[in-house]
């Protein structure tokens, strides 16, 4: 087999020459001096391989994801031991600045043959920019020996998710992750939402930086351990407990900086951080961008797609009205089709007889029944306006400003509900987590 191969580096005359020699298993199909010509001779199907002289600090994840879902294996050439580990980390194969020609192309040869093993992660990749689902892997191969005891420590991902008009995902899952916290936990809120990132601002927090994006940054160059999420991650203390907040992005148009595959490492490390992972992601599970390219391009939507494909379990909350209500029916069965495995808990929020007529919990389950789809719907979130109001104008959660309020107590029975048939607890029973070990 006769593998093409593109060449990058200003350094790359007697590699090829040397490559072109071997009259064998390689032939060197094009010289290119950018990665952006690199990445379109690739588009192109071109090549199976691609060799980096040097350059290799403007290889990202995020770039060797797209080369991998285009069918192409990349290996690159240094003599620095830490780069060769990171390179390892995003998939590139390391290999010496002064390999022989003739073991570069065993190398080459290689790789091209080890991506029918790695099919499981070029499907993930190719999800990031075709649209396709599939099931991201749940590791994280750069992390370094130190974190190893980490490691071992897996926790649980919840996403908290819900369709357009303002259900309550951030509501719920920043006071899911506080009565967590207050129950002996160690947890991580993630805001995810790439349209409208608002956790920071409900906790009452002036944060800019936002440390997802910081994060990602990182694991794009995979070089994220557990201390460095634990350093981006805000500390927020309540009365209950403490939590770590991952900060989102404020401004929409900065989307492109969650690319799902680095969210997919910071998923990981974070769920080494911490025993229960909270992830308040965006509304849109869209993913047309196949329909208005010619090429791979990154989902508007990703982010949401890759975090709901990657937790354990999916809170979907929808406000209990005449609008609401048929928003989350419709947005259960686009959820069922954009990420088919998921493990769905439905909630229904802002419960009022004023809007769903008198015994507003009855009148929903009925029409739940009769309309709504094979999900049940687990628990009931009266409205509250005035407590959220309050916790909202304090910075606070709802255990600080309003403990005794019914909505408060609702949610922290979501954590400390026990165990019914119809009913699966999401927290502690007898002050233990059981849902860790579900």
């Amino acid at each position: 087999m006769n593998i093409p191969v593109i060449t990058y580096g200003t350094s790359q005359d007697n590699l090829v020459s040397g490559l072109e020699r071997l009259h064998g298993p390689v032939t060197v199909v094009r010289r290119c001096a950018e990665l952006t010509e690199l990445l379109a001779a690739c588009q192109s199907g071109l090549a199976r391989a691609a060799v980096v002289s040097d350059g290799t600090e403007g290889l990202t994840a995020s770039l060797v994801a797209r080369l991998d879902a285009l069918g192409v294996s990349v290996v690159a050439l240094t003599d620095e031991h830490g780069e060769a580990e990171r390179l390892g980390a995003i998939g590139v194969v390391p290999a010496a600045a002064g390999i022989d020609p003739g073991d570069l192309a065993g190398a080459i040869s290689d790789a091209v043959r080890g991506q029918g093993d790695r099919s499981g992660r070029r499907a993930s990749v190719h999800n990031e920019f075709s649209g396709l689902d599939a099931e991201a892997p749940r590791n994280n191969p750069g992390l370094p020996a130190q974190d190893a005891a980490a490691e071992e420590r897996v926790g649980k991902v919840i996403a908290v998710w819900g369709p357009a008009g303002a259900p309550g995902r951030t509501l719920l899952a920043v006071n899911l992750a506080a009565e967590l916290a207050a129950a002996g936990s160690s947890v991580m809120l993630v805001d995810a939402d790439s349209y409208g990132a608002s956790a920071a601002a409900v906790l009452g927090l002036l944060d800019e930086a936002a440390g997802l994006a910081q994060a990602c940054r990182l694991a794009d160059q995979g070089v994220l351990t557990v201390d460095a999420l634990r350093t981006m991650a805000a500390d927020v203390h309540t009365k209950g407990g403490t939590l770590q907040l991952l900060s989102g992005i404020t401004r929409a148009d900065r989307w492109t900086e969650l690319r799902p595959s680095a969210l997919s490492t910071v998923l990981e490390v974070a769920a080494q951080t911490a025993q229960v992972v909270v992830i308040d992601v965006g509304f849109c599970l869209e993913s047309d961008e196949e329909l208005s390219f010619d090429t791979l391009a990154p989902r508007r939507n990703g982010a949401t797609l890759r975090c709901l494909e990657l937790a354990d379990e999916v809170i979907a909350v929808g406000a209990a009205d005449a609008i609401g209500v048929p928003r989350l029916v419709r947005g259960l069965a686009e959820l069922e089709t954009a990420v088919p495995n998921a493990t769905v808990r439905v909630v229904m929020n802002k419960v009022r007889s004023s809007s769903a007529g008198r015994s507003p919990r009855r009148q929903l389950s009925e029409a739940w029944e009769r309309f709504g789809p094979a999900h049940g719907i687990e628990a009931y979130l009266p409205a509250d306006f005035e407590a959220c109001d309050a916790a909202l104008l304090s910075g606070q959660v709802l255990s600080e400003c309003a403990p005794d309020s019914a909505l408060r107590r609702a949610i922290a029975g979501l954590v400390c509900a026990p165990n019914h048939e119809n009913r699966r607890s999401f927290g502690r029973s007898s002050r233990a987590l059981t849902f860790l070990k579900r």
